[in-house]
């Protein structure tokens, strides 16, 4: 019933839209140049402009006002990250450092790490400075460090008892032990991109090369297992809560956190103000979403 009233065409409709247009138009023409900034405001003016002109509208008026609000954010997100949807503790990188944030909306600043991820069970952090591999609890105590130059995209896989933590150094795949012990070359000609340990059992690892290729590799003996694997074993999947019952998403733009639940009911949770609340310039990412203490 609702698509088949959206259907028809009222008398003047037409001409309404034509008119509205026309009043949003010189408005914006007539505004004064300015250099670019993080502001919403030029969209605020255009937003309210368009609020006048769609209340001649009919219902595709309205939906062009929905695509507007959809386009600068969730409306009624809370102002900030008072509490995390499911249980698990969330790491997140920003411009200040590496954070854990607890399920109660606690925040850790960890220390001046560029970039950060689990170990399999959340009892560690591999994290990266410029020339250093740091091993860490969630709760910032350094357990060990490795000298060595350039390192990125610190990747920690196995088991409970036995893991290996894979990254980059000047572009080159490598992969130490859990403890710090047995760092070993993989590969010296890694792509850019961040490793990625596969499920099962053994230390099975994927990652880019920079021919375009991805291989699967055996960490421990670095025989290859697969040249040419599929691209989506080291794509990112969104980042999913320790239950699987919700899903966060980082909106930029917006600066918001988007917390989505998975299944029925439908749940959408947001958060603003993110890059203020890590003290960061530029917007934060999250960097995984580990299980419970």
């Amino acid at each position: 019933m609702k698509r088949d009233l959206e259907r028809i065409e009222i008398a003047g409709e037409h001409e309404a839209r034509e008119r509205s247009w026309a009043v949003v138009r010189a408005a914006f023409a007539e505004r004064e140049p300015h250099a670019p900034r993080r502001s919403w405001k030029p969209v605020a003016a255009i937003v309210f402009a368009l609020v006048i002109a769609a209340g001649f509208l009919s219902p595709p008026g309205r939906a062009v006002l929905d695509n507007v609000r959809e386009a600068v954010g969730v409306e009624k997100a809370q102002p900030a990250l008072f509490s995390l949807p499911a249980p698990g503790r969330l790491l997140v990188i920003a411009d200040s450092g590496a954070w854990v944030v607890d399920a109660d909306g606690s925040k850790r600043r960890l220390g001046s790490y560029r970039e950060a991820s689990w170990s399999p069970f959340g009892r560690f952090v591999a994290a990266s400075r410029r020339n250093e591999l740091v091993a860490l609890t969630p709760g910032g105590e350094v357990r060990w460090t490795l000298a060595r130059p350039d390192v990125r995209f610190p990747r920690w896989g196995g088991t409970k008892t036995d893991t290996r933590i894979a990254y980059l150094s000047r572009g080159a795949l490598r992969v130490v032990g859990g403890d710090g012990r047995g760092d070993r070359l993989l590969d010296r000609l890694a792509a850019g991109q961040a490793p990625a340990w596969q499920p099962g059992e053994g230390h099975r690892l994927a990652y880019a090369r920079r021919d375009g290729t991805v291989r699967v590799l055996d960490a421990d003996t670095g025989a290859v297992l697969d040249r040419d694997a599929t691209r989506s074993l080291v794509d990112a999947a969104p980042t999913v809560s320790p239950d699987g019952r919700w899903r966060v998403v980082a909106w930029a733009d917006a600066d918001q956190l988007v917390f989505t639940r998975l299944g029925r009911p439908r749940q959408i949770r947001a958060v603003s103000n993110v890059s203020a609340q890590f003290r960061s310039r530029s917007f934060p990412t999250i960097s995984g979403w580990c299980c419970a203490p």
